[in-house]
């Protein structure tokens, strides 16, 4: 990758359906094919199998099954679509890209990565297929973090940017981010009336998708951020900012 600031993003579980066969299958963090393909491989190796086995190992309910087990079966063949518009949720519901200005929607397919279980580090424009794969799923073969953690993790360090990684713990554990003074995972929490702070539960998801937002609605068409200092200092509005411990951000709302 470049020298430009990072954000890293969790994926979603519920996708969007559809997209455009014609789309080129190419990803940004080519070194990571090989691992794509191995786990590509066991998933549909598992798709094919056991309907029974498959629910189980990707934690689907009954109801889910079919409509899952489907996708993950047509996966060679799939529509694509940006990840940023594949992903739904709610994390993904407050970024909202589809009305942000050409600008702003621009700036996140820049600076935007979602860890996937599937298809490893890709960025936010990175046309994938609908799928279902999560972080502690069971595949045929290896454990999913013996396959990727070494290589996120490699990946990872190559960037030579500042990185503010906002990914749940389930995904930092498939690949973990090398703390320092511009490297920082962030923890979304909550100001409480004695002053003291607590993570936030059911709306954590939706401000890291607001804190994107905001990014990309202040950065869009200035000057690349050089820090996360100079992040923070940008976003002061939003939110205030705290290092919490070596390579962690609290980012209080």
């Amino acid at each position: 990758m470049t020298s430009s600031f990072l954000v890293l993003l969790p994926p979603s579980e519920t996708k969007s359906d559809g997209g455009n066969r014609r789309l080129s299958k190419k990803l940004h963090w080519p070194e990571l094919e090989p691992v794509r393909a191995n786990v590509r491989e066991s998933l549909l190796q598992l798709a094919h199998g056991s309907p029974d086995a498959a629910r189980s190992a990707l934690k689907i309910s009954p109801k889910l099954a079919e409509t899952e087990l489907e996708r993950n079966r047509a996966l060679d063949d799939a529509p694509r679509k940006p990840a940023i518009e594949r992903y739904t949720g709610v994390l993904y519901d407050a970024i909202a890209a589809e009305t942000l200005s050409t600008e702003g929607r621009a700036w996140v397919e820049r600076h935007v990565a979602i860890h996937s279980a599937l298809y490893g580090l890709i960025m936010a424009g990175d046309p994938i297929a609908a799928y279902r794969l999560s972080h502690d799923s069971r595949l045929p073969g290896a454990p999913l973090k013996q396959r990727w953690r070494t290589h996120i993790a490699t990946a990872l360090r190559a960037h030579r940017g500042p990185i503010l990684d906002l990914r749940s713990k389930g995904y930092v554990g498939l690949g973990p981010l090398d703390h320092g003074a511009d490297r920082a995972w962030g923890d979304v929490k909550e100001r409480l009336d004695d002053g003291s702070t607590r993570s936030l539960n059911h709306f954590n998801k939706q401000n890291k998708g607001l804190l994107i937002r905001a990014m990309a609605e202040r950065f869009a068409g200035e000057a690349e951020p050089s820090s996360l200092a100079e992040v923070m200092d940008a976003l002061s509005s939003f939110a205030s900012w705290e290092r919490r411990a070596v390579g962690t951000l609290d980012v209080v709302r």
